[in-house]
C-alpha cells in the first residue's frame, strides 16, 4: 500500500504550500494548453510508469491480457480495427515492436496522465487537484479501467479548450478518446451547452459530428450495451457511493456559483456538468443496471478536480492563504483513499502494487 499513499502525499504536502495562481481566476487563456514546466513532465513521467508499468494490478488485468493476446492473432483482420480503432492501434505498435501489454499499458498511460496533468495545471490550484485525482481517479480508473481511462484523459485535455470557448479543439478530443472507449461520444452535446458565442452553428455542428460519431463508432455497440449492461441488469458494488462522491462536488458548485471566478464558457461547462454529476444519482434508482450509471459517472470525475480546486477561495476568503480549507479536502480525500485500500471488495485486485521493472529484475 506504501506506493499508494506516497502517490497520494507527495501532491498533498505540496497542495500545502502552494498559492492560489490568480492570474488563472482573470485570465484563464494565459496559460497554453500544454506548456509545462519541467517538474510537470516529471509527474506526467512518473505517472506513466507506476500506471503503465504496473503488474497484475487492476481489477480487468487479467481480460486485458486476454485481450492483448487475441490482438497478436486478430490484428491482420479489418473487422478487429473497427472495434475501438484507438486502442487497436496501441496494441498493434505494441505488438509489432514485442512489447506486450506493458507497451499497451505504457502508451495508454502516457495519454491518460498528460490528460490528468494537463487539466490540473489549468485549475487554480493545481497540486490540490493532483492529490484529489490520485485515490480514485489515477488509482482506479487509470489502473483499473484502462481503456475508458484513456478516453478519459484525452477528454479532460478537451475540457480544458471547451473551457476557452474552442468548440472545434473540444469536437476533435472526443472524438479521439471515443477510439479508446465509445461511450466518450455522450458529451459531445457539452459543446452546445457550454458554447457562449454562435451557438446556432455549435449545435449544427456539434449535432453533425455526434451523428457522424454514433453510426461509425457506436452503432455496432449500442446493441451490446443493451444487452450486456440493462438486459443483464448488471449491478456495482459500491456505485451509488461513487456517484454521491460527485454529486457532492456538484451540489457545492450548484450552490455556490457566484463564488467560482470563471469565464462564461467555463460556468456554462460546469454548470452543465454539476447538473449531470446530481441527474445520475436519480438515475441509479430508475436505471436496471447500476454498472452502466457507474460507468457513465467516470465522465463526471473531472468535476471533482475542478470544484476541490477552487473550494478554499469558494468557501474561504478571496484573497486568504484558506490552508483550513485545504486540509479538510486533503482529509476527506485520504479518507476516501483508506476506506478504499482496507474495505473496497476488490481492493486486493490493486494490493499489493507491483512495478514490472522490479518483477523482471526480481525473476531474472
Amino acid at each position: 500500500m506504501l506506493i499508494y499513499w506516497l502517490m497520494f502525499f507527495i501532491p498533498a504536502g505540496l497542495a500545502l504550500r502552494e498559492s492560489v495562481r490568480r492570474q488563472l481566476l482573470v485570465d484563464p487563456w494565459r496559460t497554453e494548453t500544454f506548456r509545462l514546466t519541467g517538474l510537470w513532465w516529471f509527474i506526467v513521467f512518473t505517472l506513466t510508469a507506476l500506471v503503465g508499468w504496473r503488474h497484475e494490478v487492476g481489477g480487468d488485468w487479467f481480460n486485458y491480457l486476454r485481450i492483448f493476446d487475441r490482438a497478436v492473432y486478430l490484428s491482420g483482420g479489418i473487422g478487429w480495427w473497427l472495434d475501438d480503432p484507438g486502442y487497436r492501434l496501441i496494441e498493434y505498435i505494441s505488438v509489432q515492436l514485442g512489447w506486450g501489454i506493458y507497451g499497451v499499458n505504457i502508451l495508454g498511460a502516457a495519454l491518460f496522465s498528460l490528460g490528468v496533468v494537463v487539466f490540473c495545471r489549468h485549475l487554480p490550484r493545481p497540486w490540490l487537484a493532483l492529490a484529489v485525482s490520485i485515490p480514485y481517479l489515477v488509482m482506479i480508473v487509470g489502473m483499473g479501467y484502462s481503456r475508458q481511462g484513456i478516453a478519459l484523459g484525452l477528454l479532460m485535455i478537451g475540457l480544458v479548450t471547451l473551457g476557452r470557448g474552442q468548440v472545434t479543439k473540444f469536437l476533435i478530443w472526443t472524438v479521439l478518446a471515443a477510439t479508446f472507449h465509445k461511450s466518450a461520444v455522450v458529451l459531445i452535446p457539452l459543446a452546445a451547452l457550454a458554447a457562449s458565442q454562435r451557438r446556432i452553428f455549435v449545435v449544427f455542428w456539434a449535432s453533425a459530428v455526434a451523428i457522424i460519431s454514433y453510426f461509425v463508432l457506436l452503432q455496432d455497440a449500442v446493441e451490446g450495451f443493451t444487452t450486456n449492461y440493462l438486459e443483464a441488469q448488471y449491478q456495482s458494488q459500491g456505485a451509488l457511493i461513487r456517484l454521491l462522491m460527485n454529486a457532492l462536488p456538484a451540489a457545492i458548485l450548484l450552490w455556490k456559483r457566484r463564488r467560482f471566478e470563471t469565464t462564461l464558457p467555463q460556468q456554462k461547462l460546469y454548470f452543465w456538468m454539476a447538473v449531470i454529476g446530481v441527474g445520475l444519482v436519480g438515475l441509479y434508482y430508475l436505471s436496471p443496471s447500476s454498472t452502466a450509471v457507474d460507468r457513465m459517472g467516470l465522465y463526471v470525475l473531472p468535476l471533482q478536480l475542478m470544484v476541490f480546486s477552487y473550494l478554499p477561495e469558494v468557501m474561504g476568503k478571496r484573497r486568504g492563504n484558506n490552508s483550513l480549507w485545504v486540509f479538510l479536502v486533503l482529509a476527506y480525500y485520504a479518507a476516501v483513499e483508506f476506506v478504499w485500500l482496507n474495505f473496497a471488495t476488490h481492493a486486493s485486485a490493486w494490493i499489493p502494487y507491483q512495478f514490472y521493472p522490479w518483477v523482471w529484475l526480481w525473476q531474472s
